[in-house]
């Protein structure tokens, strides 16, 4: 297996001294999915994680499943999102598996406590250990029930539907592959235990360069994730800032993943972003995302948008103390664009 070209992106330091180095890289694409821009290795190959969610809702969204079941953007983007189990989202979660007859039990994401608690930095109440957290609180738990609504759709058994080799999971392998023709696709499974895929970082930016830029379904999911950025993620997270930043002119559409992954579409340039922290560190793969952003120009000062608080800064102490930095340490390499 040969090993990616990785470059330094973040680095932290402790008094004067570097502490940490996050390598990774970063592809930047074009509609065409050339290159436009890149650091470390673009070719490497990363796992979506978390931002293949927009795609696996398409399969629904094409077949008519919003109307047959009266879903709105709402429910939409529950199915793209990565939530905090706030109760705006258990609520949606628990009036989709409503409408489609079906009900918590038929969730196979496992579950955690809800995100909330650790964004806020707060420790979650104990649970009995006859109680666990409810599947609706895992993160995933909108994609899971996006993928119920489907096989309720096609009246497919509810059980199959994170079988690699059902109807559903063979249909979202074959959507990738028509959005990526070419591609080796690696499949794994996700935290959440659904297929997940493998492939060149320049393609995921390529996905994403297509989010923000495609018609049909696309142009659904696209608008559902702009419109309810707190659905796709929640009380201060990355993808929630990202979609507020440019929410005025023409909104950037965002996903993060898990093992410091996060991609981004921009729209009125056509680019998609993807950006890999390879020590999985989600801080240094926010504050390589912003800085990737300001190198591009798409956003001047990050301090004073809705990226300040992921963009890097001083590093504090238990006791609120200023020890060091975590900032961005990178240049992007530039490819003439046509």
């Amino acid at each position: 297996m040969k090993l990616p070209a990785h470059a330094p992106l973040v680095v932290t330091t402790r008094g004067n001294t570097i502490e940490c180095i996050h390598y990774g890289s970063i592809a930047v694409v074009d509609r065409s999915g050339r290159v436009v821009a890149s650091a470390g290795d673009p070719g490497s190959v990363s796992f979506t994680r978390s931002s293949l969610k927009p795609f696996q809702a398409l399969p629904f969204v094409e077949d008519g499943g919003l109307a047959r079941f009266g879903f709105t953007s709402h429910e939409l983007a529950l199915m793209c999102a990565s939530h905090n189990a706030e109760p705006l989202h258990l609520g949606i979660a628990r009036r989709m598996l409503a409408r489609i007859g079906a009900g918590e039990r038929d969730l196979k994401c496992g579950s955690h406590a809800p995100a909330i608690y650790a964004v806020l930095e707060q420790t979650p109440p104990r649970r009995p250990p006859h109680r666990p957290w409810s599947a609706l609180c895992h993160n995933c738990s909108g994609k899971h029930a996006g993928f119920l609504s489907w096989c309720r759709l096609h009246r497919r058994p509810l059980g199959e539907y994170l079988d690699p080799q059902s109807p559903l999971q063979e249909r979202i392998r074959a959507t990738l592959e028509r959005l990526l023709p070419g591609a080796r696709l690696a499949r794994g499974i996700d935290g959440c235990s659904a297929p997940n895929y493998a492939m060149p970082l320049e393609r995921i930016a390529l996905l994403y360069s297509r989010l923000a830029s495609g018609g049909g379904a696309l142009a659904d999911v696209r608008f559902a994730m702009t419109r309810h950025p707190d659905i796709v993620s929640g009380t201060a997270r990355m993808d929630l800032a990202l979609m507020r930043t440019n929410a005025s002119t023409d909104p950037w559409v965002a996903k993060g993943g898990a093992a410091g992954l996060q991609a981004i579409g921009i729209p009125g340039e056509g680019l998609g972003i993807a950006v890999r922290v390879v020590s999985g560190d989600p801080a240094a793969a926010r504050i390589a995302a912003v800085e990737a952003l300001r190198q591009l120009g798409l956003v001047k000062d990050p301090y004073r948008t809705p990226l300040a608080p992921f963009a890097g800064g001083p590093v504090r102490n238990d006791r609120g103390r200023e020890v060091g930095d975590m900032r961005a340490r990178f240049t992007l390499n530039r490819q003439p664009r046509h």
